[in-house]
């Protein structure tokens, strides 16, 4: 059990950080920019219908820090409420078993 945990962790680590030293000279983009780019490619006078609400608030587009604070508090909630039901299906389990 042990070994394959430890394999796994190296698996993903080297899918982590190949990247990074094989392609030096990469640009990693979001796919957003990306998405943006080929939209501009095939429709040039593309009109978005919506505007992002927070942008329309402040009257200006937000800061990468507050895009960056805003995606963390997402992925945190989402994190949260899957971790909350993995451990009430390993205890249901555990109480399952009797153990």
């Amino acid at each position: 059990m042990k070994k394959t945990v430890i394999g796994l962790l190296i698996v993903i680590i080297l899918i982590a950080f190949i990247p990074l030293f094989a392609l030096k000279d990469a640009e990693f983009g979001g796919s957003d920019d990306a998405g943006s780019q080929v939209v501009a490619e095939v429709d040039s006078g593309f009109q978005p219908i919506a505007e992002p609400i927070l942008e329309k608030i402040l009257g200006r587009e937000l800061p990468g820090e507050v895009e960056s604070l805003l995606f963390c508090v997402q992925s945190s909630i989402g994190v949260g409420i899957l971790a909350f039901f993995m451990g009430r299906f390993v205890e249901r389990k555990k109480l399952g078993k009797g153990e």
